[in-house]
C-alpha cells in the first residue's frame, strides 16, 4: 500500500516538505486555507527550484475542507503560531483515532494547543532547520540542510520513515523541552532583527549593533529556558545563533516575509512567549519585549 501523510498548511515550509515527500512515493494531500497557494497546487503541483535553477514537479491534493481529509492517519502541522487552535480543530475531525500529528512549528506553545484538541497520544514535536524561500504559491527554492530533529513517541516511526525516504536527515531525541527551547532560542532572536532591520539572516553578523542584540537576546531567552528547568541542547546560545545566522545567510526568516506582504507574524508565539514564560520565572526578559512591541508595532496603526 502507498504511504499517505497529511499536510496541514500551504506556505513555503509546507510546499517543501509536500515535495520531498511525493518525490519519494508518499501520496500528500495539502490542507490548507490559502486560496492563490491551493489553487497553484491543484494546477500544477508542488514545484520545487533547485540550485542550478532546475525546476522540479510533484502532483499533490490540495483541499480546504477538513471533511476531505477524514481518515488522515499521520500528519504534519506546518502552519504559522497563530493559526494552530483552527489546525487543531480540523485535525480533530480528520485524524483517526490511533493517528499521529507531528508539528514542526516554531514558537513555544503549538504542542499543547495540538494536545488539549487531539490528546497527548495523537500529537508529537519536532523540530526542522529546514527551510525554504516562497518565490510564488506553490513555488519554492530550498535554503538550508533539511535536518528534522524528533521527539520520542510511541506512534512515530512510519511517519520517521518517511522523512528519512524523502531525504530528511532525522535524529530521535528524548528531551522535548531541549529540542523546543533550542529552535525558540535562535528564533527569538534572528526573527524579529530580521523582520524590524529588513535583512536576511547573515547581515545581522556584519553589523555590529545587530550582532550584539542577537547575542543579548539568545542570552536572555537561554536564561528563561534554565530557570524552567530545560538543559539547552548547546552549551552556548550565542555561538549557536550565530552559527545558525551564518549558515543560513542568505535566508530571508519567515518573520521578515510576513513583515514585507503584510501578513501577521508568529511574534506573539516566540518572543510574546518568552516574556510571559519570563514573568512566570522571574526572570527580566527586556530585550525580548522591546522586539515584540516593536513587531507588533509594524502591523498596528
Amino acid at each position: 500500500m502507498t504511504p499517505s501523510i497529511l499536510i496541514v498548511g500551504s506556505g513555503a515550509m509546507a510546499t517543501l516538505f509536500a515535495g520531498r515527500l511525493v518525490a519519494s512515493g508518499v501520496d500528500v494531500t495539502i490542507l490548507g486555507t490559502w486560496e492563490e497557494s491551493l489553487q497553484a497546487l491543484r494546477t500544477h503541483g508542488v514545484r520545487i527550484l533547485d540550485f542550478d535553477n532546475k525546476e522540479d514537479t510533484y502532483p499533490v491534493r490540495a483541499v480546504d475542507n477538513p471533511s476531505d481529509c477524514r481518515g488522515a492517519k499521520y500528519a504534519l502541522v506546518l502552519v504559522k503560531s497563530w493559526q494552530t487552535p483552527r489546525a487543531a480543530k480540523q485535525l480533530a475531525g480528520c485524524l483517526q483515532s490511533d493517528g499521529l500529528a507531528l508539528t514542526l512549528q516554531n514558537g513555544l506553545n503549538n504542542r499543547q494547543t495540538l494536545t488539549n484538541a487531539l490528546g497527548a497520544q495523537r500529537v508529537a514535536l519536532g523540530v526542522t532547520t529546514s527551510g525554504a524561500t516562497l518565490i510564488e504559491p506553490g513555488l519554492v527554492r530550498p535554503v538550508v540542510d533539511e535536518i528534522v530533529s524528533l521527539g520520542v513517541h510511541s506512534r512515530l516511526k512510519p511517519l520517521a520513515d518517511m522523512l528519512r525516504e524523502a531525504g530528511f536527515v532525522v535524529d530521535l531525541v528524548t528531551d522535548t523541552s531541549a529540542l523546543l527551547w533550542g529552535k525558540l532560542v535562535i528564533n527569538t532572536a534572528i526573527n524579529p532583527l530580521t523582520a524590524l532591520l529588513r535583512v536576511p539572516n547573515g547581515e545581522l553578523l556584519s553589523r555590529p549593533t545587530a550582532r550584539n542584540l542577537l547575542g543579548v537576546t539568545a542570552r536572555e531567552t537561554a536564561a528563561v529556558a534554565v530557570a524552567r528547568g530545560v538543559r539547552l541542547p548547546y552549551p552556548d546560545p550565542v555561538v549557536a545563533v550565530e552559527t545558525i545566522a551564518r549558515r543560513t545567510a542568505g535566508n530571508h526568516s519567515s518573520m521578515l516575509r510576513d513583515v514585507m506582504r503584510g501578513a501577521p507574524t508568529e511574534i506573539d508565539e516566540i518572543n510574546g512567549a518568552i516574556v510571559k514564560a519570563g514573568e512566570e520565572t522571574k526572570v527580566p526578559t527586556p530585550v525580548n519585549r522591546t522586539l515584540w512591541q516593536l513587531v507588533k508595532g509594524l502591523s498596528q496603526p
